[in-house]
């Protein structure tokens, strides 16, 4: 077997005029509200924005929502009622309801329209009531879904603490749960522990990630010696991490360029330019680039790297040497297309809303790397696309499978080709070594279907129908 082109090929990029064909940033409440456990998310808007919500999260009936919509009437947005009062009551009756720790404020398109004045409301409202008041521009006016969460992290950075104050109550609890952290331990076991982790500069994580996945990617870090002082976001609001002058940070997501602008410019962090720990090949990247940055040589990755794809076989053999094509909608595009090329797809286009080429550095230097080494041509990436000619380029190119958004996918298949919904990406879990094979769980579920639906001769129906 020869290599279809073993000369390095470099990243081509172009922008067309097409619309940005994703959801409104304000579906990020749908993941916050269940990542930072003591917050509240209140919602300025329409009526639109609100049935938006109804729709897009009215599904989670497992989860008690702690999110609510403030919407304006014709009085608010022609400035004939006082936003402040307005703002007071609903903040005081969340206040006496849910006494949470933080309020955030997901300000829409109206907002910023009418030039509402959050972010001076926000301070005297937060004095008054005693609850702190986060406000974030989560608006329609981002060019991705996924932003949402990019602006509310961005601005609670800005409320990190500089420096951990601890109180005798404090220190007392602290001791406590590391007694019963360590119960039963002898104390040579618990001083090991310590030992473990190598000394270097502080390490904290920014990206809102599931509890399991974030347990996951510290304890491999550990397995480096590296220690993470802390998650942006945490579980709650009341735990944010310590960021001083000096502190390294990282992000989990391709999409929290604005987070990591924040974290450098006001906060003075130096921002480790890491491929996205997505996939076995990133997830090891990802470790790597950290631990050289703090001088570590890793260990184990390779064998660690190389048993997750023995236990990946199974799925690559169904997409090895097929074709996956990219319509652009969260901004994971470009690292699940570097992923999906490693496992044996070809790639020839990555449809993507928005591209910072700084912040995404490291992981177009990785896709460009593993398109090499799979000796595969490198693909296109398109900014901001138009739907229309991509379509012309899926029919040509005859595409074995399309990750869209969910406008797309059902006019898609009702012409034969098969999609899968890009969304999904964004709500599974698809961070570090172990989530790998739920990654290719999504991307080969409409395969599978069709082999399954080949075996029951449903397959002549389908093209039957496209060809009308």
């Amino acid at each position: 077997m020869t290599l279809a082109n073993t000369e390095p090929q470099a990243l081509t990029y172009e922008c067309e005029t097409g619309n940005y064909h994703t959801f409104c940033p304000i579906s990020c409440v749908a993941w916050l509200y269940q990542k930072i456990e003591d917050s509240f998310f209140l919602v300025i808007g329409t009526k639109t924005c609100g049935y938006f919500l109804q729709n897009a999260m009215g599904v989670m009936i497992f989860a008690e929502p702690r999110y609510a919509m403030a919407e304006l009437e014709e009085g608010d947005i022609s400035a004939q009622l006082n936003d402040y009062e307005e703002l007071k009551r609903l903040c005081l009756q969340i206040k006496r309801d849910r006494n949470p720790s933080v309020i955030v404020w997901i300000g829409t398109c109206t907002t910023e329209i009418i030039k509402m004045d959050l972010e001076g409301l926000a301070p005297k409202l937060e004095a008054e009531i005693g609850i702190p008041i986060v406000t974030a521009r989560a608006n329609g006016l981002d060019y991705a879904f996924t932003q949402g969460e990019d602006t509310v992290l961005a601005a609670m950075a800005a409320r990190c603490p500089d420096q951990a104050p601890v109180v005798e109550t404090e220190k007392k609890e602290r001791n406590a749960i590391a007694s019963l952290l360590n119960f039963g331990k002898k104390k040579e076991d618990v001083t090991a522990d310590e030992a473990e982790y190598v000394k270097h500069p502080p390490l904290v994580l920014f990206g809102s990630l599931p509890d399991p996945v974030v347990t996951n990617l510290t304890l491999e870090l550990k397995k480096q010696g590296i220690k993470v002082s802390g998650w942006l976001p945490s579980k709650r609001y009341t735990e944010l991490p310590v960021l001083e002058e000096g502190y390294y940070v990282s992000g989990v997501n391709p999409f929290l360029s604005r987070t990591a602008t924040t974290l450098m410019r006001r906060r003075k962090c130096k921002l480790i330019g890491a491929p996205f720990p997505i996939g076995p090949d990133g997830t090891r990247a990802w470790i790597e680039k950290i631990c050289s940055v703090f001088g570590i040589e890793p260990q184990g990755l390779d064998e660690r790297e190389a048993q997750i794809w023995a236990n990946l076989e199974d799925y690559l053999q169904l997409i090895r040497g097929k074709s996956v094509f990219f319509m652009g909608d969260n901004l994971l595009e470009i690292s699940l297309a570097r992923f999906l090329i490693r496992c044996g797809m070809t790639c020839p286009e990555i449809g993507i809303p928005y591209m910072d080429k700084r912040y995404q550095a490291a992981e177009l230097a990785l896709l460009e790397k593993t398109c090499h080494e799979m000796g595969v041509p490198t693909p296109k990436i398109i900014e901001k696309p138009d739907n229309y000619n991509q379509i012309q380029r899926i029919k040509q190119q005859n595409i074995d499978l399309v990750i869209t958004g969910m406008a797309h996918a059902n006019p898609l298949e009702a012409r034969g080709i098969n999609t899968k919904w890009s969304v999904e990406f964004t709500f599974a879990q698809i961070h570090g070594f172990t989530n790998a094979r739920d990654i290719l769980e999504l991307v080969t579920r409409p395969l599978r279907r069709n082999n399954n639906l080949k075996d029951l001769g449903w397959d002549k129906l389908v093209r039957e129908e496209a060809k009308i």
